[in-house]
């Protein structure tokens, strides 16, 4: 890609800040046992009202409508919506014939299991992220939330890691084709966006910035810094792939050391950003050490970037996250709150009806319904060192920043060793 990218014109926009939001998008439920278990979002939205955050004046509710099928197949092959919609009436309605079928394309195995509504609960995340992007676009608000959304690991072709239709790739995919001169996405969970950089691997006009755990160690196995894009669209799939154990500090450094001057080169006029919580030191299914303060630092550097770049507009989706009482709602809150104005203070105690509701959360899945966590964050500081102050070579965090940075600034004009 070019390093001169010229700086789009920007146009004023309106103050309010769209949530997505729908009872019905807790029907994405793959089962009892399953990781992505809906509680977290109902626990979020009920702590997101609790917290008064609901409630703050620039707030819009967007609507979660059922993508169509021919919005959907913007990323996705038909062949896979037409899976996806057999797959409807869940295990019990299939023959052993249907199953063999279907695990062609991902789904029957223990990520991503048929169940009934499936199509419909699966396309009405995407809706929601498609209907967010519209406003955006129409100017009726300025950023937007889905909690919901963030479904990344979809393949054009395949489900995947609990991820049954991409939104983040087709809102991307949407804004560019309601004109948008370039979209940037950022992705921090601790997976590696596979299916959005798949979805827009050879277009220039999108750029996907992912930084997670390595894939020689954690799923889906890719996301290395030697992946870069497709042959028309050179330099436009970064990826910043950090080691095992990364604690907070760390990978506050490791995205202050990459994302703000790549977002700033790439200069786009749409920043999309993914959220997933299982970064967390607590989450079951990966090995990062970050707390809640990092990840609310980490939000609020998005909203800078967006509000410094692209005129404040900001799609910010969910994702990941397998902590679904303790962590997920407190994570996605301080999203929320990030996006429609003041931050909530780590410090700050939970309110009752959020402890409340978690007790009979944890009493419904079997856990003690005793709460674990009192405030908004981990109290835990961040002692972050910013990369300009040097970088250890004997560090493996600063080895995988600086491979990244070596890879991809070059292509955008920017000096690895100073930028």
């Amino acid at each position: 890609m070019p390093a001169d990218v010229p700086a789009p014109a920007q146009v004023p926009a309106p103050d309010g800040v769209g949530i997505v939001w729908d009872d019905a998008l807790c029907e994405y439920d793959f089962g009892p046992y399953h990781p992505m278990a809906p509680i977290r979002l109902t626990l979020t939205r009920i702590l997101a009202g609790a917290a008064g955050v609901l409630d703050r004046e620039c707030v819009r509710t967007l609507p979660a409508p059922v993508a169509s099928d021919e919005e959907l197949q913007a990323v996705h092959d038909p062949a896979l919506v037409q899976a996806v919609r057999r797959s409807s009436p869940g295990f019990e309605g299939l023959t052993a014939e249907d199953l063999d079928e279907l695990i062609s394309f991902g789904i029957g195995g223990d990520d991503v299991p048929p169940f009934p509504g499936m199509h419909t609960a699966s396309a009405r995340i995407a809706g929601g992220s498609l209907a967010a992007v519209d406003g955006i676009i129409a100017g009726h608000v300025r950023s937007a939330v889905n909690v919901a959304g963030g479904m990344h690991h979809a393949k054009p072709g395949s489900v995947s890691g609990f991820c049954v239709y991409n939104d983040a790739a087709l809102a991307v995919r949407r804004a560019l084709d309601a004109g948008e001169e370039r979209v940037m996405y950022v992705d921090v969970d601790v997976h590696h966006g596979d299916g959005v950089e798949r979805a827009l691997w050879d277009e220039p006009r999108a750029v996907t910035l992912s930084i997670h755990e390595t894939g020689e160690r954690l799923f889906p196995g890719t996301g290395f810094v030697q992946d870069t894009g497709g042959p028309s669209a050179q330099g436009t799939a970064i990826n910043v792939p950090l080691p095992p154990r990364t604690t907070a500090d760390g990978w506050v450094r490791a995205i202050r050391a990459t994302v703000p001057a790549l977002v700033r080169a790439v200069k786009p006029t749409l920043l999309v950003t993914q959220h997933g919580a299982d970064t967390h030191r607590s989450d079951p299914l990966a090995d990062f050490s970050v707390t809640l303060e990092a990840q609310r630092e980490v939000m609020m550097l998005m909203k800078e970037l967006a509000d410094e770049v692209c005129g404040g507009r900001w799609l910010a989706l969910g994702g990941g996250g397998y902590a679904v009482i303790d962590v997920v709602p407190r994570s996605w809150t301080h999203l929320l709150a990030v996006a429609t104005g003041e931050p909530i203070d780590p410090a700050a105690p939970l309110p009752q009806e959020f402890l409340e509701a978690a007790d009979r959360a944890r009493t419904e899945h079997g856990l003690s319904p005793e709460p674990s966590v009192r405030r908004f964050g981990d109290d835990r500081p961040l002692a972050v060192r910013d990369w300009e102050h040097g970088f250890d070579p004997e560090d493996p965090l600063d080895r995988a920043v600086q491979a990244a940075r070596r890879g991809a600034f070059p292509e955008w004009g920017l000096d690895p060793f100073l930028d």
